[in-house]
């Protein structure tokens, strides 16, 4: 089988040498395509492909009816909204990702991006100490739970909300179990983000929720930047001037936030979330195990388009 990694942000060379020797360890061959300028460059890369494996790049249904030979697509990390699923259930293309495999990433960088908000992104003046306050974690899953453990070390109080977690499962991990959605955003000091991009969340985050926070609080988003209504969340902070905003991923007005809110508001140049060498390596072999496992036993356990 042809198994292709494409990636317009290519993995680290340690990442492709795995995944290259997982491949061929197999029996398969493995192809590249890295760097690529267009959409299209994919489009013709996948055309003969029985397997890809991806990062941020762009399966859409293009891809999958070119790729006529196409079994299975694996996107390397959590988020899944770069994958066309309905074109790959359609043409019967197997859709997973590799969750659990950038979370540690993910978390540390969550809080790492509340120690630079509170200490004034390092410029001079009194900042304030994480220990004691309350961070509320919208989504309990991989991450949402490294960041609970990893806060809780640091002396914060653990707020969780996740409608698909029973409440003992949360309370389990030392965390308090929000009585709403509403009641999270009104207790907390800080909340972090950790939902998928769905038709459910897109332009969730918006006045709602977040003009429920109380004084000085911040909003962290290491998830999507389509899970916040820009223009709700810009009429709250430019009414209430003590509420901050940090993100990993850029809005679609980044120059305006940053021009209106100075430093109430950050947000990281390029995403980091997963950039570490750790989760590069973690999320490239575990997509590459995958494939290989599901063409010798038909495994489908991360299977997305069920």
């Amino acid at each position: 089988m042809k198994v292709l990694v494409a990636t317009q942000k290519p993995f680290a060379k340690a990442a492709v040498d795995g995944i290259r020797a997982i491949v061929e360890k197999n029996g398969h061959t493995l192809a590249l395509l890295e760097k690529y300028a267009e959409q299209s460059d994919l489009v013709a890369a996948a055309a003969d492909a029985d397997a890809l494996i991806v990062r941020s790049d762009k399966v859409t249904a293009e891809v999958v009816e070119t790729a006529k030979n196409l079994k299975i697509v694996v996107r390397a990390g959590a988020g899944f909204d770069n994958l066309d699923l309905a074109a790959c259930t359609a043409h019967k293309v197997v859709a997973m990702n590799t969750p659990g495999q950038n979370s540690n990433a993910v978390a540390e960088l969550a809080l790492g991006l509340m120690i630079y908000m509170n200490r004034n992104q390092f410029t001079p003046g009194t900042g304030a100490e994480l220990q004691g306050k309350t961070i509320g974690i919208q989504a309990y899953g991989n991450v949402g739970r490294l960041v609970g453990q990893k806060a809780m070390a640091l002396g914060m109080n653990v707020l969780a909300f996740d409608p698909y977690l029973t409440a003992d499962k949360i309370e389990a991990t030392g965390a308090k179990v929000a009585a709403s959605l509403e009641d999270l955003y009104a207790k907390s000091d800080f909340v972090s983000l950790h939902i998928p991009a769905t038709p459910e969340t897109k332009g969730s985050i918006g006045r709602n929720l977040v003009s429920r926070m109380p004084k000085g609080a911040c909003l962290i988003n290491t998830a999507r930047k389509e899970v916040i209504n820009e223009e709700e969340l810009m009429a709250v902070l430019t009414e209430r001037e003590d509420l901050r905003y940090v993100a990993d991923v850029a809005p679609e007005k980044a120059a305006e936030f940053a021009e209106k809110f100075g430093k109430r508001y950050f947000g990281t140049p390029k995403k980091m979330g997963a950039e570490t060498a750790e989760a590069n390596i973690n999320a490239g072999l575990a997509a590459a195990n995958q494939i290989c496992d599901f063409f010798a036993t038909g495994n489908t356990r991360f299977q997305l388009n069920k």
